[in-house]
């Protein structure tokens, strides 16, 4: 699969942005997006990890997170490509579809 060039933050964020996609930043120190999604239970939470998890294995993309109780920190950044590529992206929007659920 070729991997897909850098984006950066600035673009990413200006297209989810452009998508009505509040909540997110880029982090300090790195190319990367990030968000805190919260729900109303460790079980809404669970559950939105799940869904996520199936759509990045799917893109063969996957997040850093933490899940405490009814909150998941997310970080997205494309490894091998050292930064922000249309895959975060891509992932950003699918942790939102899922999140609207």
């Amino acid at each position: 699969m070729t991997r897909p060039a850098l984006i950066g933050a600035d673009a990413a964020l200006a297209a989810l942005a452009a998508d009505g996609r509040a909540g997110w930043s880029a982090t300090p120190g790195r190319d990367a997006l990030a968000k805190t999604f919260a729900f109303d239970s460790f079980s809404a939470a669970f559950g939105w990890m799940t869904r996520v998890a199936l759509a990045a294995e799917a893109n063969d993309h996957h997040p850093e997170w933490s899940n405490v109780y009814d909150r998941v920190e997310v970080v997205l950044t494309t490894h091998d490509a050292g930064g922000v590529t249309d895959l975060d992206l891509l992932l950003a929007r699918a942790m939102e579809v899922a999140a609207s659920r």
